[in-house]
This record gives C-alpha cells, sequence and structure tokens, in this order.
C-alpha cells in the first residue's frame, strides 16, 4: 500500500513543481514587459508625428503612420549642431569623471581591504557609504560658491570634478569588496620574493580585478552620462551635457513628446551598447565579496 501511495504521490508533486515553474515564469515575463514598456514606447513614439505621440500606440504601419522626421530634425540642421555638441560634452565629462573615480576608488579600495587605519576601516567604509545617502541638492549652493571662486563653473574640469565626486562611492566599495577577496597567501608569497606592496597591487593583484574595474568603469560612467542636476546649476552654455537637451524638449505648444523620447533613446543607448558588451565582468565584479562581508 505504502508503494502505491508513493506513485500516486509522484505525479501530484511533479505537477505542482510543473504549475510553481509556470508561475515563476509568467512573473518573470510581466516584470521583463514592465521594465521594457518605457523602452518600447520610447522607440515607437520617436518615429511618430508630434499629433500622434499622446496616443499610446506601438505597432507601425497598422496604429500609426511611422516617420523620421524626428531623427532628420535631431541630426540635421541646427538642430544636428546642438545634438552633436552636447553628446560629445557628455561623452567628455563622463570618460573625465569615470577615470578619476575609478583611479582614486582603486587605490582606495586597495588601501581599506589591505590596510588598517587609526579611525577604523568599517568607519571609512561607512563614510564612504553615506556619500550615497546624502541628497545631491544639499551640496548645490556650496559647490557654486567654490566653483565661483575658483572659476570652474560652466568648465570641463568643474563639471568632471563634481560627477567623479559623488561616484566615487561607487568605485571604492565595489574595489574594495573585491580586493577583501584577494588570496593573502599570493601577497605573502610575492612580499617573500621580494616584491613591495606597490609591486604587489600593479603586478598581482590589479591584473586580477578585470571584473572588478570594468564594473566599477562602467556604473560610474552610466551614472556620469546621466547627470543633470549639477548640470543644470554650473553649466549653462558651454558645456551643457545631453540630459539637459533632453530636458529641454518642449515649446509653446508644450511638451513635444516625439522629441522627447527620440533624445530618450539616443541617450540610452552608448551605456546599453556598454553594458550588453561587458556583461559578463559585470556580473562577476558586483557579485564578488556578496557571501563574505
Amino acid at each position: 500500500m505504502a508503494t502505491i501511495s508513493q506513485v500516486s504521490e509522484a505525479p501530484s508533486q511533479r505537477s505542482q513543481v510543473k504549475s510553481g515553474q509556470t508561475f515563476i515564469i509568467f512573473l518573470a515575463l510581466v516584470a521583463t514587459f514592465m521594465a521594457l514598456w518605457p523602452f518600447l514606447f520610447a522607440i515607437t513614439t520617436s518615429f511618430k508625428k508630434q499629433i500622434d505621440s499622446t496616443d499610446g500606440t506601438v505597432i507601425p504601419w497598422v496604429q500609426y503612420e511611422p516617420t523620421l522626421l524626428n531623427w532628420q530634425q535631431e541630426f540635421g540642421g541646427g538642430g544636428g549642431d546642438a545634438t552633436f555638441k552636447a553628446l560629445r560634452n557628455s561623452a567628455l565629462i563622463a570618460l573625465g569623471a569615470t577615470l578619476v573615480a575609478t583611479i582614486l576608488g582603486t587605490l582606495s579600495g586597495y588601501g581599506l581591504a589591505r590596510f588598517k587605519y587609526g579611525v577604523g576601516n568599517k568607519n571609512l567604509v561607512s563614510w564612504f557609504l553615506s556619500q550615497r545617502f546624502l541628497p545631491p541638492v544639499a551640496t548645490v549652493i556650496p559647490f557654486v560658491l567654490l566653483f565661483k571662486e575658483l572659476k570652474l563653473l560652466d568648465t570641463l574640469p568643474g563639471m568632471i570634478i563634481v560627477n567623479a565626486t559623488f561616484t566615487l562611492p561607487f568605485a571604492v566599495l565595489i574595489m574594495r569588496d573585491h580586493f577583501a577577496e584577494f588570496p593573502a597567501e599570493l601577497r605573502e608569497s610575492a612580499l617573500v620574493d621580494g616584491a613591495n606592496e606597490f609591486t604587489v597591487f600593479w603586478r598581482i593583484a590589479l591584473p586580477l580585478s578585470t571584473p572588478a574595474l570594468v564594473a566599477s568603469t562602467l556604473i560610474c560612467f552610466a551614472f556620469s552620462w546621466n547627470e543633470f542636476l549639477f548640470a543644470s546649476v554650473l553649466a549653462n552654455r558651454d558645456w551643457k551635457p545631453y540630459p539637459m537637451l533632453v530636458a529641454g524638449s518642449d515649446s509653446v505648444r508644450g511638451i513635444m513628446f516625439n522629441f522627447v523620447t527620440t533624445r530618450m533613446v539616443i541617450a540610452v543607448t552608448l551605456p546599453v551598447i556598454l553594458s550588453l558588451m561587458v556583461q559578463r565582468f559585470i556580473v562577476r565584479g558586483l557579485t564578488m565579496g556578496a557571501v563574505k562581508g
């Protein structure tokens, strides 16, 4: 009887497992649709005329007649000059801020992982982490006053400094977690063979930190590329980045959703391409240190 009962229960258990897997797949599809819907809406709206941009239609040639007019106006004539200038500004600011934050964050992360400081390493890590909880708007006025005295308003160095300041905690925390997992045996062996601390860092630890470096670099680049608050206050003319151009897509007739979505697609294209190219490094870099504290 026990054997018959076990046999009868097996199909029921398999059915429950299959039902659970189906439900999980359904939830994953719903979550994926919710995450991708804004991008689908932006892409479809970028090919609509202004009169069709608020209809909510998504199927071209069936629900609306697609057009390239938005893209032609964005990259052609006077509009094209403003677009290319804003993209150039964003690229230079993001690359500069990423370079500064990555270099300082890598050095700081290695120091926090390998050396002890009088104020306590945990306190230093908490201080870096607290910079992300600080509302950026609370520091706008101090930055304006400081940059005015240093003549850094609406300059490339000024925009690099302010973006590097607020992306540095990401680099420090990611690299610190990675270097904390670095095998102590390798360091000790190198020191016994006559290497100094800098040689251990440069020749051994740094080459092994490629996934964490890639993850840190991409995160810093994405935040610098998308930064709007400080740019709207500190860069009013010569060094306006592309997010300010996106926010300025309005007119006397109201918000031009067709231009907003066109510029949004342009703005997210580069970070998305970079993320897809280095996806495997990002996953490895962000999961290092997830098991151990």
